[in-house]
């Protein structure tokens, strides 16, 4: 059976995970991923707050304060992700040798603490400018599908986060994961975290005019975030220092997750019930 299931798998394609390498100095393709990631979420935001169609009037914000919010959110993309790698994921570890937090170069960063330095970010930002964080987060949630998709390419780059053995035609050899075809879960979660909720959320700007709403394109992000990343953990090996949680087939993903897909839906409503006050008034 093992290999049957081999001679209809895909070969990992041979990618060094350092892009190139001068002198002591490597770049890496998970560090190119992050910076390109910034860099269009960035441009398509102040896009999306330069286009008064959008917003039916004036929006709250400007292309200026996208630029100025850019070095915010670095800090709490990284900031965030690299303190919920260490709580969620590995506080004995790093308990034992606390400098180890801020040596980045080893790896280690977790999308929703990154999520939640980013939303720190935005509701400090915002107060101190002014305006609806819920408006501010709605231009941030449409902005980053693109480089989460990044994100996981390059895991798939890296060889980590891979999934269960799989008989299905395009699993993938991971020479780092053993000879059996295994589920390319973060291709998966590229495409649902990334191409389809970007492309869903610019339905939901561009010809719905949820804009307009504060609080509906956020809460969609978390929302479609929270149901594709527990979907996809239903095939995705869970991280070995963890394993599986709680009677022996939840993950710390999932876990991390349910109550995402609770503030994603009540934000939703919050938006929904603005938005019929509004239409009332």
């Amino acid at each position: 059976m093992s290999s049957e299931l081999t001679m209809a798998a895909v070969p990992f394609p041979s990618i060094d995970p350092v892009m190139v390498q001068i002198g002591p100095l490597a770049i890496h393709w998970y560090g190119i991923a992050y910076v390109a990631g910034i860099l269009f979420g960035w441009w398509y935001a102040r896009r999306l707050a330069a286009n008064t169609a959008l917003w039916n009037g004036k929006p709250p914000m400007t292309p200026q304060d996208i630029d100025d919010f850019l070095v915010w959110a670095v800090i709490g993309i990284i900031a965030g992700g690299r303190l919920g790698y260490v709580l969620f994921y590995e506080l004995p570890v790093y308990l034992e040798n606390p400098l180890r937090v801020f040596m980045l170069w080893t790896g280690g960063m977790s999308f929703h603490g990154g999520l939640l330095g980013t939303i720190t970010a935005m509701f400090l930002f915002a107060r101190s400018r002014g305006f609806s964080a819920l408006s501010l987060f709605d231009v941030i949630a449409a902005s980053v599908g693109p480089g989460i998709l990044f994100g996981r390419i390059a895991n798939f780059i890296n060889q980590e986060l891979w999934g269960k053995v799989t008989a299905v035609p395009w699993g993938v050899i991971f020479p780092a994961a053993g000879p059996e075809p295994r589920h390319p879960s973060q291709l998966y979660e590229g495409l649902l975290e990334g191409l389809l909720m970007f492309a869903v959320l610019r339905f939901l700007t561009h010809r719905f005019g949820a804009l307009r709403y504060p609080g509906m394109v956020g809460g969609t992000f978390i929302v479609i975030y929270a149901v594709a990343r527990i979907l996809v953990e239903l095939v995705r090996i869970p991280d070995p220092q963890l394993g599986y949680l709680f009677g022996g087939w939840l993950t710390m993903g999932m876990i991390l997750s349910l109550p995402m897909l609770a503030i994603g839906i009540w934000t939703i409503n919050h938006a929904l019930r603005h938005s019929r006050a509004e239409n009332r008034g």
